[in-house]
């Protein structure tokens, strides 16, 4: 437990971006980094595939299951609030929670497909708010040429496409609701260690100062 007459806690940041642009990766790697520094932290996926909801949405992404868009997003949406508790239990308790995907590519996704924006945003209002989103920013080109791409449901160019322009409006609906700090866009172009330097960058005091005060509520 964190020493309760502290008032600092976890940060709580979250990677988004389009498929293959090595978020994962650099997930990964900002997770290994910050425990060999003596730093408590998690990972945290999204969709978290080993929960029951979790393993229905696992079939609809490998095209094994067929589901209305409605009904998969909400179960995306359950899924987060599965996690939810957990999540500020941790950050509570001192650990950084570093999330690969969040709220954020539910909304892009589903309304790329064509369902409200308005729909897509309301279920996950009230779920922890990430202190940090960096957004990988990736020419589609590039993204399509790398390995596994097609594999999953959404990942045609098409479709892509669609939810690069989606991703821009939420960029903008979390800027104005909750600051522009709390969404910075990284170029992912060049090497997996140029990529990590420019995210450790960023992160800089979040992840060795903790952060000040209790953790905000999504879309409040």
């Amino acid at each position: 437990m964190s020493d309760p007459s502290s008032s600092r806690r976890g940060a709580f940041i979250v990677f988004e971006g389009l498929d293959r642009c090595g978020k994962s990766t650099q997930v990964a790697r900002l997770v290994e980094r910050l425990k060999r520094e003596g730093r408590k932290a998690r990972l945290q996926k999204f969709p978290d595939r080993t929960t029951a909801i979790g393993r229905m949405i696992d079939a609809y992404l490998q095209s094994k299951a067929e589901m209305d868009d409605h009904a998969i997003h909400l179960l995306f949406s359950a899924n987060r609030w599965e996690c939810a508790n957990a999540i500020k239990r941790d950050l509570q308790d001192g650990i950084t929670v570093i999330a690969d995907r969040y709220a954020f590519s539910g909304i892009a996704f589903s309304a790329a497909k064509g369902l409200s924006f308005d729909f897509c945003l309301n279920p996950d209002e009230s779920l922890p708010l990430p202190d940090l989103t960096l957004y990988m920013t990736l020419p589609q080109q590039e993204a399509s040429s790398r390995s596994q791409f097609g594999e999953e449901r959404y990942e045609t160019e098409s479709m892509q496409s669609a939810t690069r322009q989606q991703f821009g409006l939420v960029a903008q609906e979390v800027k104005n609701r909750h600051g522009e700090q709390r969404w910075v866009e990284v170029d992912a172009r060049g090497t997996i260690d140029e990529v990590e330097d420019r995210i450790r960058k960023i992160v800089g005091d979040l992840t060795s100062d903790g952060v000040e005060g209790e953790v905000g509520k999504l879309w409040k």
